[in-house]
């Protein structure tokens, strides 16, 4: 059985940084699309990064471009990373991890994804 589990979150302060895992088991995600989505109280839940496992194509939400970097482990092939620097409290969410598995292209929206993490929580204090 495949599954998702994210690591990583925690509460910091404005400007801090944190570095998000999503490991898989099960599998490898060398074949497919990985994404990160976050979800605050309330709201809906929103697209903030995507790479394509081959060429390494990346996507990013407005919001997070220039502080979020998306990015997979090529030595352990069921890794990937998003390493967040400046947070803000706006980024206060629950952070997940999802996979269109043996799918090469980017998605943005929750329905493009099949398989989902657990979530980790990521708390920013001003």
């Amino acid at each position: 059985q495949v599954q998702l589990v994210e690591s990583g979150g925690g509460v910091v302060q404005a400007g801090a940084s944190l570095r998000l895992s999503c490991a898989a088991s099960g599998r490898t995600l060398s074949s497919s699309t990985v994404g990160w989505f976050r979800q605050a109280p309330g709201k809906e839940r929103d697209f903030v990064a995507t790479i394509t496992w081959s060429g390494g194509g990346t996507t990013y939400a407005d919001s997070v471009k220039g502080r979020f970097t998306i990015s997979t482990n090529n030595e352990r092939k069921n890794m990937v990373y998003l390493q967040m620097n400046s947070l803000k409290p706006e980024d206060t969410a629950v952070y997940y991890c999802a996979a269109a598995l043996d799918r090469q292209r980017v998605g943005v929206r929750p329905g493009d994804y099949d398989l989902w993490g657990q979530g980790t929580q990521v708390t920013v204090s001003s």
